[in-house]
Parts: C-alpha cells; structure tokens; sequence
C-alpha cells in the first residue's frame, strides 16, 4: 500500500520538546504523495518555550503541508463529515490530551479531529511523548491500547534512571504505523528500548 492520494490529519499537542523528531515526519509523508492537513491545540500556537515560539511552529508546519492549520473546534468538526480522513495522526501527544482523550474530553481542535475521525470508523495514530505513561496516567493509556481503530507508534521509556515513568514514541516510525493502521493493523513490536535510540 502506498500513501499517495491519502488524507492524513495531523495533530501537535504540547511537547515541545518533540517536534524536532516530528517535523521530518511529517515531511516524509508529504514526499510519500499524503496530503496532510495541520491540526494544533491552543497551546501549540500560543505558547513560546526554549523550543521555539508557537507561531514559528504554526508557519512551519503550513509551509510542510501547504495547508493552513486548523485550529479551533469548530474548524475541525467537518474533518468527520465533509472532510473525512483516511488517518488521523497526533504526534506528539501530551499526557494531557491523553487523558482527555482517553476520557471523551473534546476540548481541543486536536481531539476533535480524532473524534471525528473514529465516528467514520478511521484510524486514528497516536504517538505519545509523556512523563507520566506509567504513573497515574497509566491507565489511560492503557484504555486507549485496548479502544478500537486506534493504533500506536512504537514508544518506550525514553530516560529509564532520571524518569521511569516517561515514555515516547520512537517517531522515525510514523509512516509505517500509518501505513499498517489504513490496513486495520497494530505495527510491531509496539513496546521498544526507546531509550537506546540515541545511543
């Protein structure tokens, strides 16, 4: 399967510290022929952190994508309706609006596009980046593991010593967890030495 002439939504939540490792994602799905639809959280656009300033991401993800961002609830309701996705992809996602999601709290454009697209019965690829996957936010993850049409980037604990319970998405997996996802497949192994990877 390839992902030309797909529509793939594309969420950022609030780990900054992530979007480096995102960004040549989603770069990669665009030169795969993917037409990729930018969805940000209120947090992305308006908050500047060492990182980088909201605004800067914003351009740059509309510059990747040729698209402007969605960026309010209502601007993403018709991602189920009248412009319905092939996939949904939030990467990253914050422990957050993991919880909200895992929890039906629509309260962001992001979550909203991912609502949206499980109501058409699509898939929707979740690529955390939280340091509190195996704390108290645990169980949501696990919830939304066990939720159907919903698939996950491989991810592991990023920082085993200085913080046991983060985890993150091994993200240079992306397109291939999306790719297995259209096809109603989890990819494998969904649990990995992430923090190996730089090593």
């Amino acid at each position: 399967m390839s992902l030309k002439g797909k529509r793939i939504g594309f969420g950022l939540t609030g780990s900054h510290c992530t979007y480096d490792a995102v960004f040549p994602e989603i770069e990669r799905l665009v030169l795969a022929g993917a037409e990729v639809l930018p969805v940000v959280t209120f947090t992305v656009k308006s908050t500047e952190t060492r990182f980088g300033k909201g605004e800067d991401w914003v351009q740059r993800i509309e510059d990747l994508t040729g698209h402007k961002v969605i960026d309010s609830i209502v601007k993403a309701e018709p991602l189920g309706p009248k412009i319905p996705l092939d996939c949904m992809v939030i990467a990253p996602l914050t422990g957050n609006s993991m919880s909200k999601f895992a929890n039906a709290m629509t309260d962001s454009p992001v979550l909203m596009a991912a609502k949206a697209t499980l109501r058409n019965g699509k898939p929707v690829v979740l690529g955390i980046s939280t340091n509190d996957a195996l704390g108290l936010n645990g169980v949501n993850l696990m919830r939304l593991m066990a939720t159907k049409n919903i698939y996950f980037i491989p991810y592991g604990q990023d920082d085993p010593v200085k913080k046991p319970n983060s985890m993150v998405a091994r993200m240079t997996a992306l397109s291939d967890t999306v790719l297995h996802a259209i096809e109603g497949k989890q990819i494998q192994p969904v649990l990995v030495e992430r923090y190996k990877d730089d090593i």
